[in-house]
């Protein structure tokens, strides 16, 4: 998630004196989203369906746009339980076409109610399969923001497989986004403080 890389450089220091991968910019959400969240791995079911509608959301914005509306996002979505969502209805869907809280995409809402059913129906969790894809570890971190792939050999894989479950809103480059956020990579530059554990 290259966010349209803060003017350019790969790091940025912030009013707390941490250095940071320059996409977090100086938003202090953003920033806590960086240190707290990204790259750090996640295999609870519940919150990996999150980022995999979460992500769909984003297609086409910018993802602070998203986490600035996550509360309303789990508010709507019913905390991305996804039995609840599975369960939700077109009732549902033309309530939240009217929530000015969320993204109002009827398509993107329709996908998240309908990856929930089609999660429902999985032979295996959905942490399993996702972290099936997971590339093997680099050896050395990435230099800079530029260094940064938008799509991996293994983030094609994923999206080509969720397709082929009938997932929706799963392209290469949005699978991509969700192996940073969940952690299946970590794509904290060199100079980034999290890159020394931090």
């Amino acid at each position: 998630m290259t966010d349209a890389a803060a003017d350019r450089a790969s790091v940025l220091t912030g009013d707390d004196g941490l250095v940071r991968c320059a996409w977090a910019g100086h938003d202090t959400e953003y920033q806590r989203y960086h240190d707290e969240e990204w790259g750090r791995p996640l295999r609870d079911d519940q919150r990996l369906f999150e980022k995999l509608c979460l992500e769909g959301f984003q297609a086409g914005l910018s993802w602070l746009t998203i986490l600035r509306r996550r509360p309303a996002f789990r508010a709507a979505f019913h905390d991305f339980d996804v039995a609840a969502v599975a369960g939700m209805t077109q009732d549902d869907v033309t309530r939240l076409l009217l929530d000015a809280s969320i993204i109002r995409h009827r398509g993107k809402i329709q996908a998240a109610i309908s990856n929930a059913r089609l999660t429902l129906a999985l032979n295996q969790s959905l942490g399993s399969l996702i972290w099936s894809f997971a590339p093997p570890t680099r050896s050395a971190r990435l230099a800079t923001l530029g260094d940064v792939p938008a799509i991996t050999p293994e983030s094609t894989a994923l999206s080509a497989h969720l397709r082929r479950l009938g997932y929706t809103f799963v392209g290469p480059t949005t699978m991509y986004a969700l192996m940073q956020s969940s952690g299946l990579v970590d794509d904290h530059v060199a100079d980034c403080h999290r890159s020394h554990g931090d």
